[in-house]
This record gives structure tokens, sequence and C-alpha cells, in this order.
């Protein structure tokens, strides 16, 4: 059965999409450690990191660097944290998260955002992305 982040790759579910290639997308996650938190993901569902061939894992470190490096230039923040967990979806997914403090990256307090504040928020990120 496909993933949720499958059905999100397939338009099945609906997203807030900061940004796409052919390979990867990027969201913002719904249930957010902070404001911004996105995810990257491939394309192709894979459930583990490395279970990716070298050139996808390469280039979803490629794509999760430019989005990264996009949300530093709107989403203030002290830096963006990276993390790999895998374990709630069964596809590869990067947090990408906005750190105020070591708190935001703990998976345990969440951000809460308005439909119209997700809009924004992804809007923000796609405006400024390379």
């Amino acid at each position: 059965m496909a993933s949720i982040f499958t059905k999100i790759v397939n338009g099945e579910i609906p997203c807030y999409k900061v940004a796409e290639t052919d390979e990867f997308l990027a969201f913002l996650d719904i249930n957010p450690n902070s404001k911004g938190h996105t995810l990257c993901i491939p394309k192709k569902e894979v459930d583990k990191i490395f279970d990716l061939d070298e050139a996808t894992y390469s280039g979803l470190m490629s794509f999760s660097r430019r989005v990264a490096l996009a949300m530093e230039k709107v989403i203030p923040c002290e830096r963006v944290g990276m993390s790999v967990i895998g374990l709630e979806v069964p596809h590869v997914h990067v947090h990408l998260i906005p750190l105020h403090s070591m708190e935001d990256a703990r998976f345990v307090q969440k951000a809460k955002l308005s439909p119209e504040e997700f809009k924004a928020t992804a809007q923000k990120i796609q405006e400024v992305i390379d």
C-alpha cells in the first residue's frame, strides 16, 4: 500500500508545497515542531534512507540543502536543523526544522498554525528558493 507521502506525490492528498523537481518534493509538515518545519522526500517510495541508491541519496541531500538555504532567508531562526528518523512514515523523509532552541529538535512541543499561515509560509519559501 502506498505511503501517505506517495499519496501526496500523486496528488491524492493536498500539501503545502515548498519546492519540487522531477525526483524530489518538499512540503510543510502539518504537525510542525516550529513554524516552517519542512519535509523533503524522494518521489520514489523507499522506506529507509540508506536503502536509497547513491545518486538519489546525494540528490536528496542537495535538494534538502537548497530548501534549507531558502528557509533561512525567510523564517526567523537561529539555524535550520536536519533530522532523518523515518519511523513515522515508511517513506524516506528529511526534516528541516527552524531551530530557536534545542527543544524545537525534540519532536515533543508542536507549533499550531492556521491554514493561512501554512500557505503564507510555503509561499515565502517558494519565492526565494534557487
